[in-house]
């Protein structure tokens, strides 16, 4: 353990929310909600005036949507959110070599590995810069808090928020952690915190008092000593440096279960074929390929296949996937598919394996061509890849547009052929809503703008 408060973490406040806010004004200081739209849709974050109401992340959005019903509801815009992530981590890694991300928006720095900071002073001095310069580059907030321990520090971003900072002052921390519930704990999920509360612990405090042999019992040896240690104050985890990510996956959720088989394998090769453009995009291959089915009664299904060396070869991961496929019944409806990649390399292994694959395939291929075609719907003729509708006429909420004559703005709605936009950019006034057909030959989607402009000079003299 450091003796000085060196250990920083960063939080952004209602990440995606507030990134929606600062791109659009007319929603600005106004309740919105990110995340799925459709009957089975999710929360993924909402703003601070949404969270008035009782809306919060994880929480299904029909709910989100009763308790509040005047919130304008958004899908989430990734790549937007991913340019503002690297902003925020580049301002990390200019105080440290030592930056661990634990998602989009929220790091922990050891600060003391980079020179910034040796004590309370020249941290806490460090923490309020960096707020300025996170608000001065992408116009967002972000919560700080700095400790001698990842476990504090995060405590501290927790109780900092919104907008805050607060620094855990060394040899103040039993005194913060005793009247804190078990579950502010690392490795304190709602199972564990159930357990503990059955045996009349709710507090960190309590665990303290209840000892190391009496948590043991209870939880076993490595989760008891490490949950009694962490009760005292003591967490000994440094921060690293860059954990590179274990797996490249992607998986949607259906509004409709899907009962049709002929379906259900167009969205695993669809699935695949975005699967593997992630794969490329971040320059790596891999050797599992790995499905994952949820069925219509909420039992998830994952199966997985090694294959010979790793590949980021569409072809051998679609096949492989519907080779997964053809061993998991969906009679009764699918609600939830994946397909993901995991033990992940820099390079592919180009042998005879893919060339096999695509030969596989075609015979496949030809032998369910002679198959007598099925009866209804499913008879139609259906390209099992390409989207059931062209991506640049889906209009999804709050995404960008632009129009030949009225310039960028975002969908505000769509429907019965008609998709409402509002003409505002980040740095415009609130704009006008005009309602265009959803054919409209002049208006597309576009890629999202900066929230900031960037600055046109120095500022040196």
């Amino acid at each position: 353990m450091r003796s000085a408060p060196t250990i920083l973490h960063l939080d952004m406040d209602a990440f995606y929310a507030s990134a929606e806010q600062a791109a659009k004004p007319s929603l600005r200081g106004k309740a919105v909600v990110v995340g799925g739209l459709g009957p089975r849709g999710v929360v993924a974050t909402a703003s601070y005036e949404a969270r008035r109401f009782g809306v919060h992340s994880a929480m299904p959005t029909a709910q989100a949507r009763r308790l509040a019903p005047h919130a304008a509801y958004l899908t989430p815009r990734f790549p937007l959110y991913r340019d503002v992530s690297n902003q925020v981590m580049g301002l990390l890694r200019e105080l440290s070599p030592l930056v661990e991300p634990l998602s989009l928006d929220e790091a922990f720095v050891d600060l003391e590995a980079g020179g910034a900071a040796f004590d309370s002073g020249s941290a806490r001095e460090v923490g309020k810069r960096l707020r300025a310069d996170i608000r001065r580059v992408t116009g967002l907030s972000g919560s700080v808090g700095l400790a001698v321990s990842k476990m504090l520090a995060k405590i501290g971003s927790e109780r900092a928020k919104p907008d805050g900072l607060v620094l855990i002052e060394p040899g103040t921390e039993r005194e913060l952690l005793a009247p804190l519930p078990v579950r502010v704990l690392p490795g304190v999920g709602p199972a564990t915190g159930d357990h503990l509360r059955r045996a009349g612990i709710t507090t960190v405090d309590e665990i303290a008092e209840a000892g190391q042999d009496e948590l043991v019992r209870l939880l076993g040896r490595a989760h008891g000593t490490g949950l009694y240690a962490m009760a005292l104050a003591l967490d000994e985890r440094p921060v690293v440096s860059e954990r590179e990510g274990k797996s490249v996956s992607v998986e949607d959720t259906y509004d409709l279960d899907i009962h049709d088989r002929v379906r259900v394998r167009g969205e695993v090769a669809r699935l695949a074929e975005r699967c593997t453009k992630r794969l490329r995009e971040a320059g790596r291959s891999g050797r599992t390929v790995v499905l994952k089915v949820r069925r219509y009664d909420f039992s998830t299904l994952t199966r997985s296949e090694t294959l010979r060396g790793p590949t980021d070869d569409p072809a051998v991961v679609r096949e492989a996937a519907a080779r997964l496929l053809e061993g998991v019944d969906t009679t009764g409806g699918v609600r939830l598919l994946g397909v993901g990649v995991s033990g992940l390399a820099d390079y592919t292994q180009e042998d005879l394996f893919a060339q096999a694959a695509g030969e596989r395939a075609a015979a496949k291929a030809a032998a369910e061509a002679e198959e007598p075609a099925p009866e209804g719907p499913a008879a139609e003729t259906v390209d099992p890849v390409a989207p059931a509708v062209p991506e640049e006429r889906r209009w999804p909420a709050g995404h960008d547009v632009v129009h030949a004559v009225h310039g960028p703005g975002w969908v505000q709605g769509s429907g019965v052929g008609r998709v409402t936009v509002r003409f505002e950019t980040p740095t415009s006034a609130p704009g006008r809503v005009r309602t265009f057909r959803t054919d409209d030959p002049e208006l597309s989607l576009s890629a999202p703008l900066p929230l900031v402009e960037e600055d046109s000079g120095s500022d040196e003299g």
